[in-house]
């Protein structure tokens, strides 16, 4: 019988020899040293790249998962690297500590979300891997390795974002900070203005972030402050109601763009704004139901609006089935080696396509663009780079590699999708 595997979308499938879910480090270890190869972990097959795809065996850390320890006075949680996001929110609540930031999807493992350099929103605020503390990987021959920011700080840079393929992550140690409330405000504006405000309104919150609805002229902003407020209830979140009616306008005026323009517009501008203080739990996720793929690519700050405004003239020229907003991030510098924020504060952008339809041809006329202005990709999320075009985006990328090699000295990480992503024979 055979094994079936997909990402979430539907859009990366496998057909491994095997599927495991070992239960602790121990079995993870003799799956390293035994199993049939390429060796591949899984997380919760959030990534719309082929990191998961082998023809070997496919790990699930499902059942590795779960709070190893915590130190409260340091704000430190040991977690183990199969916990999904929303278990994890929930156990560091329980023990008043809270994630410093968040992307707006819980459903990803931590081991997952740290090797594709996840992130949320905010210049100050850095991705998942800044958090870290320590590790603990299971190696390409089997043996448990742990490193730490106080004796290891090369290795942790070099290992933090890691795709998977530097040893099989087991448990980390995340900084974190006491448990907090945010206040939340939503409101609508023209997105010429918020093209020409950029810096100033991204600046002006903790964590800031918009959506472009295309074919709208109008963006969504969405902005977080720390508060002492009493909680207020959270608005009912309609956003899949609101991309029902989107694809709907898409589908019936498909050949009166510019009534569908007037009814788009007409709908966005009378979008009711929000404005709610809640735990930061309750704050940070949405509900995506409506399946799509994703590219998202990490530019210099400073170039974002420029990109955005060349993506939406793109999508609203050539693309008219394309109805998924578009959502703009910025995210703070940090030291990894292979993170796309590596040492330059960040605009990241991404552009979605309904699962339903082939997302090649918008994402390939997309792409350039997105390189012209120095973009990095997201780890996982569709690009089409490869070994080359990396060392030219990543400072300390053969620095990386060394330490992938002495990791995984045998290449059992190692799919034809990954040595193509490193230049490995």
């Amino acid at each position: 019988m055979s094994n079936a595997w997909s990402n979430w979308s539907g859009f990366v499938t496998a057909s491994p020899k095997s599927i495991a879910t070992p239960a602790d480090a121990g079995e993870l270890a003799e799956l390293v040293r035994c199993a049939p190869g390429p060796l591949r972990v899984a997380g919760a097959g959030h990534s719309f790249t082929p990191l998961v795809q082998s023809d070997g065996t496919i790990v699930s850390l499902e059942k590795i998962e779960g709070l190893v320890s915590h130190d409260a006075a340091n704000n430190r949680a040991r977690v183990r690297a199969g916990t999904r996001l929303g278990a994890l929110m929930h156990i560091l609540q329980d023990i008043g500590q809270g994630l410093p930031n968040m992307g707006d999807i819980d459903r990803q493992a931590i081991g997952g979300a740290l090797g594709t350099a996840t992130h949320g929103s905010g210049p100050t605020l850095g991705a998942y891997h800044t958090q870290l503390e320590a590790l603990q990987i299971v190696d390409g021959r089997g043996k448990l390795r742990e490193f730490s920011r106080a004796g290891d700080l090369d290795m942790i840079h070099a290992t933090g974002v890691a795709l998977g393929s530097f040893g099989m992550l087991t448990e980390v140690t995340m900084n974190n900070m006491p448990t907090y409330r945010l206040r939340r405000r939503k409101w609508v504006l023209p997105i010429a203005d918020m093209l020409q405000n950029f810096e100033t309104m991204m600046a002006a919150h903790r964590s800031a972030e918009f959506y472009y609805i295309p074919f709208s002229g109008y963006a969504q902003f969405i902005a977080s402050d720390l508060s002492d407020a009493a909680p207020t209830p959270r608005p009912t979140d309609d956003d899949e109601e609101g991309l029902a009616t989107l694809r709907k306008l898409r589908t019936v005026l498909r050949w009166l763009p510019s009534l569908r323009r007037a009814l788009i517009r007409g709908a966005v501008k009378k979008v009711p704004s929000e404005d709610y203080v809640q735990d930061w739990l309750n704050v940070y996720a949405s509900d995506r139901r409506t399946k799509f793929n994703e590219m998202e690519y990490h530019l210099p700050y400073e170039e974002g609006p420029n990109a955005l405004a060349e993506i939406i003239a793109l999508t609203e020229k050539h693309f008219p089935e394309v109805y998924f907003p578009m959502e703009v991030r910025s995210v703070a510098p940090d030291e990894f080696w292979l993170s796309p924020f590596h040492k330059r504060l960040t605009c990241s952008i991404a552009i979605h396509h309904d699962a339903a339809n082939d997302p090649l041809p918008f994402m390939r006329a997309a792409e350039p663009i997105f390189r012209k202005y120095g973009g990095r990709p997201h780890w996982g999320k569709m690009h089409s780079l490869k070994a080359a075009d990396f060392r030219k985006l990543y400072p300390r990328w053969d620095d990386a590699l060394a330490v992938r090699r002495d990791i995984d000295p045998d290449n059992r990480f190692v799919s034809p999708y990954m040595a193509g992503l490193f230049g490995i024979e």
